[in-house]
């Protein structure tokens, strides 16, 4: 089986080709290549497959040729991933299975509109956020209240006190179950300066990863209700990098690298 490694800000995938619909995808192939001692190493798969060819996301095969097939690296499926959307985008460009600067993706949070700029950076429209009223994340004995964002996949964002730097995210963060009965992204930020934020995130089914393109919008639209706001351009610093979020009355854009590093034969079996 073909493979490639790519990575948006650090958030790092393993791309599976599979144009003819070929590839069985199992939780437990997914979880073997992403292990990062015995596999490849990623924090999710992304299988390259035809709208089409996918019931999932059919009613978008008019509008998209290609499907983001995401899982997380626990082998679970996934609704949404912002840098994903990235460096998927920048895979079906290097491939040749897209031409041009704007084209748009099939995923299951709903269709993704993707244009890439004259700097290389990768621009997804993110769709609108959903605001769903607010909650609270429990670490190290902690309560953090935060912002409940819907991203087409959900996510608690919570602004806190002391420096993001100084948490220990090697286990997730409580939330209620009630709230969020499927699990939850987790962002915990400080807000610095103006229209700047640091964050750092726990996502379900993959843990703390080093960027989180949905969370990196759950982030700013936190950061901004926070000011009064709900529109604006916000810088969110992440482990691996900086993203661009633009909020705007309509929708959300995620701006920033999408890259390609490696290619090979994967070898891996269930």
């Amino acid at each position: 089986m073909r493979f490639l490694k790519g990575h948006g800000t650090e958030n790092d995938f393993v791309i599976l080709p599979d144009p003819e619909g070929v590839v069985d995808v199992s939780a437990t192939l997914v979880a073997k290549i992403c292990d990062r001692r015995a596999g490849i190493g990623a924090d999710g798969v992304l299988r390259v497959a035809r709208a089409k060819d996918s019931h999932e996301v059919s009613d978008q095969a008019a509008q998209a040729e290609w499907f983001m097939d995401y899982r997380n690296s626990d082998g679970s499926v996934a609704e949404m991933c912002g840098n994903g959307v990235r460096v998927f985008a920048r895979y079906l460009l290097d491939a040749g299975l897209e031409h041009g600067s704007e084209f748009s993706i099939a995923t299951r949070g709903g269709l993704r509109k993707v244009h890439i700029e004259p700097s290389g950076d990768v621009t997804v429209d993110m769709g609108k956020p959903v605001v769903h009223g607010e909650s609270v994340a429990t670490l190290g004995g902690h309560e953090y209240p935060g912002i409940c964002v819907d991203m087409g996949n959900p996510h608690l964002a919570c602004s806190i006190g002391e420096p993001v730097a100084q948490l220990d995210l090697t286990h997730q963060p409580g939330f209620d179950t009630g709230v969020f009965p499927g699990g939850v992204n987790v962002e915990l930020f400080n807000p610095v300066g103006v229209s700047r934020a640091v964050m750092r995130v726990f996502e379900r089914g993959s843990g703390e990863t080093r960027s989180c393109g949905t969370g990196s919008v759950a982030t700013a639209v936190a950061a901004a209700h926070l000011s009064g706001d709900t529109t604006g351009t916000w810088t969110v610093e992440v482990l691996g990098g900086t993203l661009t979020v633009i909020l705007d009355e309509d929708t959300s854009y995620l701006s920033g690298p999408a890259v390609i590093v490696a290619s090979g034969e994967l070898m891996l079996a269930e």
